[in-house]
């Protein structure tokens, strides 16, 4: 497909330098370049148009500098921010994109961006939903709810289900698939507001501020007297030290985050392993990018949900790239409710 090569200024996000501890805002700045509408000849790039971003956890690992090839790259000092979002094709040199379409997948943090891999790419053609909801339920923490509870966790009707930063982008998805099988549900959020979502909208049968426990092990006794079937792992550290206390006997622990962890320089140890021996408990990390293969599936579960009402998203929108920095900071302090988003460009 040919591109009219038109230059066009192109708003961005830039990552400054690595991080230690929290990150700021500062850490990023914006600034404006120019970029071609017009993908490379002979190539399979595709040049978008991006419309919503997603702020999400993982993010502040890519901050800091990592030698490790075999895990997620760093970010680049200089470039854009890169991550997950949404965009309108522009140009493609890509047999599978042509202008016009619609897709989610890696992009760069500003107005326009030069995509080089589309591997990992995934055209949208269900657009009856909000589009947004391809940065969060019908994209990367959608997936990563439905194969951390339904392929590791291998749920059964009626067991107790604890998930930990119960209100982001993927625990409040794991509650309400839980609570859809049927089974017990506890949450766990860091403000009044969020536990009040989790029980009034979200459908969690009880959920606690876990600031205003200094008990943890207690908090979660008090919910779940019998024991907990399924942990849900978002936070790790003591959360994961008073979940172990709590577990019962071939209970299972999906490994998803631990954002108490990433601005931290020293990892906090955890001190009840001996539980995983004693109680039979599987305990298992994953990686969302191991199930991208089973998308269309996903995809065939969740959205009939949406449709029906069965299933809720509760979204956090920020208008406009240039608070992107602010909105991506925010999540290590708590200041968002549900999943965050940018708004880029609405079309």
């Amino acid at each position: 497909m040919a591109g009219n090569g038109e230059v066009v200024s192109n708003k961005q996000v830039i990552f400054k330098n690595f991080v230690e501890g929290f990150p700021k805002e500062t850490d990023m700045y914006v600034k404006t370049s120019s970029v071609s509408l017009k993908a490379e000849e002979g190539s399979n790039a595709v040049v978008v148009k991006n419309l919503y971003l997603s702020c999400d956890p993982y993010m502040r690992t890519r901050m800091t500098f990592n030698p490790d090839p075999s895990e997620l790259s760093s970010f680049v000092p200089g470039y854009p921010v890169q991550g997950f979002g949404v965009a309108k094709v522009v140009d493609s040199g890509h047999p599978e994109f042509k202008k016009g379409d619609l897709l989610w997948g890696i992009t760069g943090w500003e107005e326009y961006s030069l995509i080089r891999n589309s591997e990992g790419l995934f055209k949208i053609n269900h657009t009856d939903v909000p589009l947004s909801y391809y940065t969060g339920i019908l994209g990367m923490p959608g997936m990563t709810a439905w194969a951390g509870f339904f392929e590791v966790c291998a749920p059964k009707k009626g067991e107790y289900v604890y998930v930990s930063a119960a209100s982001g982008a993927v625990g409040q998805l794991v509650g309400q698939f839980a609570k859809l099988m049927g089974c017990y549900v506890v949450g766990s959020a860091g403000s009044k507001e969020k536990v009040e979502l989790l029980k009034n909208k979200l459908g969690f049968d009880d959920a606690f501020n876990y600031k205003e426990k200094k008990d943890l092990v207690s908090a979660l006794k008090r919910c779940f007297p019998e024991g907990i079937d399924i942990y849900f792992e978002n936070v790790g550290g003591k959360m994961v030290d008073a979940g172990l206390l709590n577990m019962r006997d071939r209970a299972r622990i999906a490994v998803c985050g631990m954002v108490s962890q990433y601005n931290l320089s020293k990892p906090e140890g955890v001190q009840n392993l001996m539980h995983i021996l004693h109680k039979r408990i599987r305990m298992e990390g994953f990686v969302v990018f191991d199930f991208f293969n089973q998308y269309s599936k996903f995809l065939e579960t969740v959205l009939p949900s949406i449709r029906e009402g069965k299933v809720v998203y509760v979204e956090d929108i920020a208008e406009g790239l240039e608070n992107a920095p602010a909105a991506l900071v925010g999540l290590f302090s708590g200041q968002n409710v549900g999943k965050q988003v940018v708004v880029v460009a609405r079309e």
